[in-house]
């Protein structure tokens, strides 16, 4: 009991009266905790039916699925799941066997194989084994018809080197993979959560770099307990959508009501006065004349200008051919070799001629005998 204002009794409820004490319920408990599953814990034995999924994966998977599969296989065979690689159908089975135990592994192992589709490196998909983690397969294929549009959205999603993928990912502390008209995601349940809704929005054409810093102040003001209980609005940034569209659109409205009221304020009944066009205008103010004059006197230079450039030409060419009438004539170059020799040879047998007929000039004056052979000696 409490006395309130204006002395008054003030009765609280007791909300813990009919509570029966829990001696298993201790503080050191962590209720959120999810405990593994065990095979103790399945009191039911084994499944009397077998319950199977399969999915079809792309051809360029099948070489690397094959490579993967005996690992796929080792971790679903412990925990009593059947898998099989159907290369000829392009599809991947899992089914439970006698061994199964978890009733809800058939699901994770049907995660799996969908994960193993949609190009998530195997030891990764092997996580989804796991129970504190889940998968999501966000379909953003539809969402945007213009097909350049939807690829560079797509691209921002991923960012400069994979930057803004990396961003997500350690704020949301979730496995992020973009492939084709798909975004695979896996991590918790909140996590999941939070990457969908940007994943969806970067579609819509909202940048996920928004989310992102939302996201950080959100993770930084989680740390501080005085703000458990208190509003976190005024510490979150706000957004303004600037679309160029819609200014423009207000302008041109704004625009046609200022033309209705200033026609509603100066209504008479005559038309409008004609507009005066440029020339009238310039006969007015006395620019046309001016612009004739200038245009002939234009001309006139221009034309003036193009005969002397003609007259320049001719001298040029007049000149060159003078030029070359006092150029000596090229001499021809002798292609053929063999001739050469000949002609050298001949020239030489002349040379020594000419020297053996000096020669024996020499010895007859001075009184020698010459070389020469005897016409007579020789006719016998």
């Amino acid at each position: 009991m409490e006395v309130g204002k204006n002395n008054t009794v003030v009765v609280k409820k007791d909300h813990n009266k009919y509570r029966k004490p829990k001696p298993w319920d201790t503080p050191d408990i962590n209720h959120w905790l999810i405990p593994e599953f065990k095979k103790e814990d399945n009191v039911g034995g084994t499944f009397s039916d077998v319950s199977s999924f399969a999915t079809l994966f792309p051809k360029y998977r099948e070489s690397y699925l094959r490579e993967v599969w005996p690992i796929v296989t080792k971790a679903l065979k412990s925990r009593g799941v059947e898998a099989k690689l159907d290369v000829i159908e392009g599809s991947m089975t899992v089914s439970t066997t006698r061994k199964t135990y978890d009733p809800y592994i058939i699901l994770k192992a049907r995660d799996l194989i969908k994960l193993l589709a949609r190009s998530v490196p195997a030891p990764q998909a092997i996580k989804i084994l796991q129970d504190d983690i889940n998968c999501d397969i966000i379909k953003i294929g539809g969402t945007v018809r213009n097909k350049e549009r939807f690829i560079k959205r797509r691209q921002r999603l991923i960012g400069p080197d994979g930057a803004t993928l990396k961003a997500i990912e350690l704020v949301t502390q979730c496995y992020v993979l973009v492939e084709g008209n798909t975004v695979s995601v896996m991590g918790s349940f909140k996590g999941l959560k939070i990457v969908r809704r940007l994943v969806i929005d970067c579609m819509n054409n909202i940048h996920p770099i928004y989310a992102i810093k939302e996201l950080m102040i959100r993770r930084e003001l989680e740390k501080d307990p005085k703000l458990k209980e208190e509003n976190w609005s005024r510490f979150l940034p706000k957004f303004k959508k600037k679309n160029q569209s819609s200014t423009f659109l207000k302008k041109r409205q704004q625009e046609i009501k200022k033309k209705k009221e200033e026609k509603e304020k100066n209504y008479t009944p005559f038309p409008p006065a004609q507009k005066q066009s440029k020339i009238d205008q310039q006969i007015e103010t006395g620019e046309y004349f001016l612009t004739q004059e200038r245009n002939k006197q234009i001309e006139k230079a221009a034309k003036e200008k193009e005969k002397r450039v003609l007259k320049m030409n001719d001298k040029n060419k007049k000149y060159q051919l003078k030029q070359n009438s006092y150029q000596a004539p090229r001499e021809k170059k002798e292609q053929n070799l063999e001739g050469r020799e000949s002609y050298n040879q001949n020239i030489d047998k002349l040379v020594d001629r000419v020297k053996g007929k000096t020669t024996n000039k020499r010895k007859r004056e001075e009184g020698e005998p010459s070389k020469e052979r005897d016409p007579k000696k020789s006719k016998r």
